[in-house]
C-alpha cells in the first residue's frame, strides 16, 4: 500500500519537477528569429498612374467600334465555309483595345 502511494506521488510530482528544467534560449536567438521573419526587400510604392488622354481614349474607342462592326459579316462567311484570314488578328486587336480601355478608365 505504501509502495503504491509512493509510486503514485512520484508519478504525479515528476511533471512538476521537469517543468522547472526548461532550457532558456541562447542569447540573440529571439533577435535572429525576428530578423529572419522580415521581408528581404522593402515594399515598393508605385507611382500614381497618369491620367488617361481623352483624345487617345476616343481614338481607341472608335477603332474598337469599327472592328466590332466587321465581326458579324466575317462570322457569316464562316457559316459559308470561308475563313477570313484576318479574323483572328481582328479579334485579338479587339481584346487588346478593350483591356486597354478598361485599364485606363477604371481607377
Amino acid at each position: 500500500m505504501k509502495l503504491r502511494l509512493l509510486v503514485l506521488v512520484t508519478l504525479l510530482a515528476f511533471p512538476l519537477v521537469m517543468e522547472g528544467q526548461v532550457h532558456p534560449f541562447p542569447p540573440g536567438m529571439r533577435e535572429a528569429e525576428q530578423l529572419s521573419n522580415r521581408p528581404e526587400k522593402p515594399p515598393q510604392v508605385t507611382a500614381k498612374p497618369q491620367p488617361a488622354d481623352p483624345a487617345q481614349l476616343q481614338r481607341d474607342a472608335k477603332e474598337l467600334a469599327s472592328l466590332a462592326k466587321l465581326i458579324p459579316s466575317e462570322v457569316e462567311q464562316l457559316k459559308a465555309g470561308q475563313l477570313p484570314k484576318d479574323l483572328e488578328a481582328q479579334l485579338k486587336r479587339i481584346e487588346k483595345l478593350s483591356k486597354q480601355l478598361r485599364r485606363e478608365i477604371s481607377p
